[in-house]
């Protein structure tokens, strides 16, 4: 019968099912092992295990270089970012993890950070913008907004950008802060002037005077016993008449009493390239195209930045339009004028009614 349970007893146990003879070999074989994986972890704490390499500074190379040592050394690379540099050209390594002299494994990926050199940004054109979309602007272009103040004009609705600082499309950097110059607008509504009768630079200072902007000045041909050339004959907004500060008014000028032909039209045209998907600092390629009664040409075609406006005062004859394109592709068009068909089939002068 067993009375207890104490360390006499396991020695009975260990010896039931270990032979004597065992015993100091297993002890033995466990110490060995102990020993030996110690002194593995020792080495390989004070010595770099065999199958390593200590990484070279790979920064101021350019990928391509870099990518052949690393294969060199049989490691892999990957690009994980690119970044703006005023240090680095284009292409050139400007980071990189594990750091250099860092003792790594072949076949470790070293990740690498690549200039992409100093990008060209200019400065979006915010005229005649209100400020939701000024803000939206500067979000977009990583810029700071600076100083604002307010003028009395009466050609720009209240709120809206008169001019800015710095000027649309010159050379900008990330954080650099923007002053604008908004309109107060002018008095809630203007009375227009009786232009009728009067010459165009005198109609041009009454309407300057009365805050009134002029659309289109129509300069028609009237044939003999016409007014004066430069005589305004029609307004297509009556005398007196309240308007907003910025409802364009346009007249209709005489041409002079020994002209006759065609009605030619100035028509101010506004055009705001548009926001497309681009690259910072990559220009869009514009194209202004104008048809009337002289045939087609070309008033502007050139290259332009995303949200760039272009400001024309266009001479039209007779039926014209204005077709918009950026990149060869037609996005708009503006209607300048139009007249009958066959309007001057019999060279019929145009009578004082002709519209503005």
């Amino acid at each position: 019968m067993t009375t207890g349970s104490g360390p006499s007893n396991w020695r009975d146990t260990l010896r039931e099912y270990v032979p004597r003879d065992w015993v100091f070999p297993i002890v033995l074989a466990a110490f060995v092992g102990v020993l030996v994986w110690s002194g593995r972890e020792i080495r390989d704490f004070l010595l770099p295990p065999a199958g390593t390499v200590t990484l070279p500074s790979f920064v101021g190379q350019t990928l391509g270089d870099a990518q052949a040592e690393v294969s060199r050394l049989d490691l892999t690379s990957s690009v994980v970012a690119h970044t703006i540099s005023d240090r680095y050209p284009r292409g050139v390594i400007v980071a990189q993890r594990p750091t250099a002299q860092t003792p790594v494994r072949q076949g470790r990926q070293v990740a690498f950070v690549v200039s992409d050199g100093i990008v060209a940004r200019q400065m979006p054109d915010f005229r005649y913008e209100a400020m939701r979309e000024v803000n939206l602007g500067l979000s977009r272009e990583r810029l700071t907004l600076g100083k604002v103040t307010y003028v009395n004009r009466v050609d720009i609705p209240a709120g809206r950008v008169v001019d800015q600082d710095p000027a649309p499309l010159s050379n900008i950097g990330e954080g650099d802060v923007v002053n604008l110059v908004l309109s107060r607008g002018g008095a809630p509504t203007v009375h227009v002037p009786n232009f009728v009768g009067t010459n165009v630079d005198a109609a041009r200072a009454a309407a300057s005077a009365a805050g009134v902007r002029f659309g289109q000045i129509v300069w028609t041909p009237l044939g003999p016993g016409a007014p004066a050339h430069g005589t305004v004959v029609r307004q297509n907004i009556a005398p007196g008449t309240a308007i907003e500060p910025f409802e364009p008014v346009s007249i209709q000028v005489s041409a002079g009493p020994n002209e006759s032909g065609y009605i030619v039209r100035q028509v101010p045209v506004l055009v705001s390239v548009p926001l497309v998907a681009a690259k910072p600092g990559q220009s869009l390629f514009v194209r202004l195209s104008v048809h009337d009664a002289t045939g087609t040409y070309d008033l502007y075609r050139a290259y332009a930045q995303p949200g760039q406006k272009l400001d024309f005062m266009v001479p039209a004859v007779g039926t014209s339009v204005v077709d918009f394109y950026v990149n060869e592709i037609k996005v708009g068009e503006t209607r300048l004028g139009n007249e009958p068909p066959n309007a001057y089939a019999a060279k019929a002068s145009p009578g004082p009614d002709a519209t503005p």
